[in-house]
This record gives structure tokens, sequence and C-alpha cells, in this order.
């Protein structure tokens, strides 16, 4: 399944939304997101982390390598602190060492994880810390995150992304394996409230429907989302059962 996230990036930004403070005020205890800590957030998208991180007072640089995601995030970041670049994670372009810590927020599967955990060792200094975080619906029996994901599978039988609990205790070999140290995680569940159409918005911005169908299909599937929500979850607003996950490990001194 091809994916392209540039694809999306209208609904992405108006529809997907991000990660809780709280994720933020837990990272801090890691010692993440500091004041004057030197950020790199891989596959920042339209930088929802990366606006985070920089109202915290971090000094951000954001790589995606789509060009309209990276310009939906300029849109957004009216603060103007952040270094958006065109790059991918397992080549930023940038310096050795130059970073105190390296964050990816819903895209770690995205990538070649071998390639992209050396290449965050390469840019953190000694001692930087990687912080993979991720914010899934859950889908449990008999819930809206079920019902959409069945349809999404109905429309587009190539998304194999379904079925998820949240959790991914294989990144921790990832960064075990290139050298990380202190390797902890933390997970907890959050419920979010969406509109019908911003539960359609969000679930259009996946990578099952709008990054990877025809825009014919993408209405068709819509249609019936939107008719299948009128059925079976008729409440204006919907409580959408999500888990926060993160891992976070130190690179050791050299």
């Amino acid at each position: 399944m091809k994916v392209d996230f540039g694809a999306t990036v209208d609904d992405y930004a108006k529809h997907r939304p991000g990660f809780p403070s709280s994720l933020f005020d837990k990272l801090l205890e890691f010692g993440i997101g500091l004041p004057g800590q030197n950020l790199v957030d891989l596959g920042t998208g339209t930088g929802t982390l990366a606006r985070n991180f920089a109202a915290r007072g971090c000094n951000v640089i954001g790589i995606d390598p789509s060009a309209a995601m990276l310009k939906q995030a300029q849109q957004l970041d009216h603060s103007d602190q952040i270094d958006y670049r065109l790059g991918t994670a397992e080549n930023t372009g940038l310096p050795d060492a130059s970073a105190d810590v390296v964050t990816a927020g819903q895209c770690w599967h995205w990538f070649d994880r071998p390639q992209t955990v050396q290449e965050v060792a390469r840019i953190l200094r000694s001692n930087g810390l990687i912080a993979i975080a991720h914010f899934d619906w859950i889908p449990l029996k008999g819930n809206v995150v079920e019902a959409t994901e069945q349809l999404i599978e109905a429309h587009n039988p190539a998304w194999n992304l379904g079925g998820s609990y949240g959790l991914y205790p294989q990144w921790l070999k990832d960064i075990a394996e290139a050298g990380f140290c202190e390797i902890q995680t933390f997970s907890y569940d959050v419920f979010v409230p969406f509109t019908h159409e911003a539960w359609r918005g969000r679930i259009r911005a996946s990578a099952g429907v709008k990054a990877s169908l025809t825009l014919d299909k993408v209405a068709a599937f819509d249609q019936e989302l939107a008719a299948l929500l009128q059925a079976k979850y008729p409440t204006p607003v919907l409580e959408v059962h999500h888990r926060v996950f993160a891992a976070i490990a130190k690179l050791p001194h050299s």
C-alpha cells in the first residue's frame, strides 16, 4: 500500500488532534522538553510535537519528507520559532552530536528502523535522549473504532494497520540493539471527543483512506462512514478511546 500523507494535509491539520498536553508533562519527568534543549523531531508532519516543545522553550528542528506537510506546519506555527527542514529520518543531514533530544511521534513504523536508530545515535550528543511516542485509537468490541476499522478494511483491503492495542515493545529492541540504555516506557488511556464531522475528518486523514485511496473512493468511504455513525453512534459527540505510549532511552557516553 503506497501512502502519501501529503494528500491528506488539510484534513490532517484540521482533524488530527495531536498528542495531549499530559504527554509533554510526563516527558518532562524524564528530562525531555526542558528549556534550551536542542530537539530534533523526526517525521514532524504538521508539527504537533514540534510546536509543543518549542512552546516549552526548546530549540526545535522538524524533519519531514513531505513538502506539503512542512508547508502546513509552517502555517500553523505562528511563533516562527521552529526550523522546518525537508529530509528523512534515515538521513537528516544534521551534524554529528548536535541534538540533546530526538523525538518521533506516530511515525516510527514508517521508517527504515535500523537505519533511523543509527542516524539518531549519530546526531545525539553523549547522554542524549530518544523518545518514541504514539497516540492510537483503540478498537474494542462494539465501539466506534472497531466499526470504523472494519469499514476501512472493506474499502481498502491493503490497509493492515487495524487492531492495534497501542503498545510497541518491538521499538525497545530497535533502540537496545543500537546501544541505547536506561530504556523506560509508559502508557495511559484518554478519551478524545469528536463530533461526527471531526471523526470523519480524522479518518480521512489516516493512512488507509485519503493517504492511499483515490478521491472518488475517499468520497464513497466518507459517505458510508457518515451513514454508519448516524445509524449506530448517533450521539452528537463521540468519546473515542485512545492510548498514549512512549519509549524513552539514553545514548551512553561515548
